[in-house]
């Protein structure tokens, strides 16, 4: 499993969600994709950034809710849990 942050350069929602993501402990698998580089997300995601997404090994990436920017640390490790249980029908 593999997170996916959608951004854009600037965006300071994108930039504070990547550095939470980042000091999460165990460190998660993130990939981080600005979207001005590719004309078919800038479309798909526009002025929505920070989007979080989940891609899974033959799976198209399956998109999260809209992360709160008040959560950090175990309050943003607690909501990701809970998001990815519900994926797996948990």
């Amino acid at each position: 499993m593999e997170l996916i942050l959608y951004t854009r350069q600037g965006c300071c929602l994108c930039e504070g969600l990547e550095q939470k993501l980042r000091a999460l402990e165990p460190a998660l698998a993130l990939t981080v994709v600005d979207i001005d580089n590719n004309a078919v997300l800038q479309r798909q995601y526009g002025l929505e950034v920070p989007v979080l997404a989940v891609a899974q090994k033959g799976a198209k990436p399956r998109l999260l809710p809209r992360v709160s920017p008040r959560l950090s640390g175990e309050g943003l490790g607690r909501w990701l849990n809970q998001q990815l249980e519900n994926l797996n029908g948990n």
